[in-house]
């Protein structure tokens, strides 16, 4: 990825880098980090890595802003890991390979980690700019974001000493986020009777495939399609005609990603007609691309043949299939305080059958914890019903909006004056970290900025190049006027 050093800003670009050379799954972000703390304890910078493994630099003011309160730079270590079918990418080994297409920076197989390393490296390239003018500076870099915020989570109270924050997660270039959802995973099991099949049955493997993808909480809105809910639904299409035996089931990779694939391996008697079987899978493949018009053209199914493996029992095999059908996804309620913002919605992230047993994880948001709490309680009772066992954890809190909001007017005047125009001012339905830190830290006076990203927690992430400029000379202003 040497083609990064002719980008510009410089500074920042050559810290993605180094960024994407570092492997950094959830919960496996301990190279990363060490790198960093290397890095900044070299240039003289105050380091502080916390119990749960986030880590604190700190900055001292620029000459003649050492009586002004202090600003944190917020950003997360981790990422989604995500790569195309048959693309052999080990996360925890390989380093992310990135390409410039028509001015965007992207993972044409994989996920690119511009959410949220590109917040990482303009922190970092904020420490390392001398010229810079600035109130005394601290950069929390977090972990485990991604996989249920445990970093947030587990801050120490009392740690931060400034009193406003710019959080640099947002991926819209030009918006100013001020509050966001909250959430908590349902996750789901259950140990399910296996038996052999008779030897004359024929094993296939029913894919569904091709679909996009994406964001859980930002892309929940657009209607696109999930492979996991989508491979139910044509299973329960073929229970209407052919007697077929559940041997195992795999959708979806990450709890906060749209599945877009997901399989099953099924048993069919003797005499089954295996042309009809896949009629039944074309059909439905022309029907599912008509009704995901526009947001899912690719989504296809097909069938072919598979290993021999145990059935689960025949009502072992009912109940998964009615509670994975009747399960919630997508959008439950629209907010009506915030027009064109989902207030409440589920994602049917993963789910898993083999050798008998079944997990599923669903991940509720809201913009109320009431919310939150509703959605979950009834994923629990659907479940329940189906003889699971059911865990609700990792709940975290929303991010109020303060409408007067000091350091918000301060970052739209600053905006107006580099830029020429209004920025929005909006509230998004992903989780951020603002909220479990503002429970830490109450009265802490918290933004949220970035640089425009597409396609976050799929492969083909990228993230627009101008707009990373655009963003660096937008932080440097407003350091300046903080």
């Amino acid at each position: 990825m040497t083609f990064i050093n002719r980008l510009e800003p410089s500074s920042v670009w050559r810290h993605f880098a180094e960024i994407c050379a570092i492997p950094r799954p959830s919960l496996s972000e301990a190279a990363l980090r060490d790198h960093i703390a290397s890095w900044a304890g070299a240039r003289g910078l105050a380091v502080h890595a916390d119990a749960v493994g986030n880590l604190l630099i700190r900055k001292p003011a620029s000459r003649g802003r050492e009586n002004r309160p202090g600003v944190v730079l917020q950003a997360h270590l981790d990422m989604v890991c995500q790569a195309n079918s048959g693309v052999a990418h080990d996360f925890l080994r390989d380093p992310i390979v990135a390409v410039e297409r028509d001015g965007w920076l992207v993972a044409e197989e994989t996920t690119l980690g511009a959410d949220n390393g590109i917040g990482v490296a303009l922190a970092l390239a904020a420490l390392e700019d001398e010229t810079l003018a600035h109130p005394d500076l601290e950069v929390l870099l977090t972990v485990d974001e991604e996989a249920g915020m445990g970093g947030a989570h587990g801050l120490e109270a009392g740690l931060l000493r400034g009193t406003r924050m710019l959080n640099l997660d947002t991926e819209e270039w030009g918006e100013f986020y001020l509050g966001c959802a909250g959430g908590c995973d349902v996750t789901v099991s259950r140990h399910c009777h296996t038996e052999m099949v008779p030897s004359d049955y024929r094993f296939r493997r029913i894919t569904v495939a091709g679909l996009v993808g994406g964001h859980s909480g930002g892309d929940i809105h657009l209607g696109r399609g999930n492979a996991n809910k989508m491979l139910v639904r044509v299973l329960r299409q073929l229970e209407k005609s052919f007697d077929f035996r559940l041997c195992a089931f795999s959708g979806g990779t990450a709890r906060n990603a749209l599945a877009r694939e997901a399989w099953a391996v099924i048993a069919l008697p003797p005499g089954t007609d295996e042309e009809a079987v896949e009629a039944v899978l074309r059909d439905a493949g022309t029907l599912y691309r008509d009704e995901l018009a526009g947001v899912d053209d690719g989504v296809c199914l097909s069938m072919e043949p598979a290993e021999e493996s145990p059935a689960v029992g025949l009502a072992d095999q009912s109940d998964l299939m009615a509670a994975l059908h009747a399960a919630p996804h997508g959008v439950r309620r629209m907010s009506v305080a915030f027009p064109d913002i989902v207030e409440t919605s589920n994602n049917l992230g993963v789910m898993a059958l083999a050798d008998g047993r079944f997990s599923a994880n669903l991940m509720v948001r809201s913009l109320r914890g009431s919310g939150t709490r509703m959605l979950a309680d009834e994923i629990s009772s659907l479940f329940a019903l189906a003889g699971c066992r059911v865990e609700v954890s990792g709940e975290y809190p929303g991010w109020t909006p303060d409408a007067g909001s000091a350091l918000l007017a301060l970052c739209q005047d600053v905006f107006r004056r580099e830029f020429g125009r209004d920025p929005s001012v909006k509230i998004i339905h992903a989780g951020l970290e603002c909220g479990v830190i503002g429970s830490k830290y109450p009265g802490l006076d918290m933004v949220s900025l970035g640089p425009t990203i597409r396609g976050a927690h799929a492969p083909g992430e990228r993230v627009d190049i101008a707009t990373v400029a655009e963003c660096w000379k937008l932080l440097g202003a407003l350091l300046a006027a903080l």
